[in-house]
């Protein structure tokens, strides 16, 4: 019975170190996903920081180029009214010389 009773508390140790192992095995696992979800979290609050900079920078130049096209927009307007009143100016002044051409270019007759 000697050697049943020892080849029992051989398998009674080999079931305990088993049952230790899958602790081990359990617990190491479980710190595995923690670190991983973690990780996880952690990456995600840093690219909404990037993706929040990125807007802000984007609505900064957004604002700043449109704020520019307003003001180009505005300066092109006043010149083209400027040139608009120049050349109606010169139209006026010219107008009657080109009526006298046109009145004798009609009436002159060739042959």
């Amino acid at each position: 019975m000697d050697g049943s009773s020892s080849r029992e508390g051989g398998i009674q140790l080999l079931l305990a170190a088993e049952q230790e192992a899958q602790k081990v095995v359990a617990a190491a696992r479980a710190a595995k996903t923690a670190r991983l979800r973690q990780a996880k979290e952690e990456a995600e609050r840093e690219a909404a920081a990037y993706r929040a900079q990125r807007e802000e920078e984007y609505r900064k130049k957004k604002a700043g180029t449109s704020g520019d096209s307003e003001a180009t927009v505005k300066r092109l307007e006043v010149q083209t009214r400027q040139k608009i009143d120049q050349l109606t100016k010169e139209a006026g002044n010219v107008s009657k010389d080109v009526t006298g051409m046109l009145l004798d270019l009609v009436t002159t007759v060739k042959h």
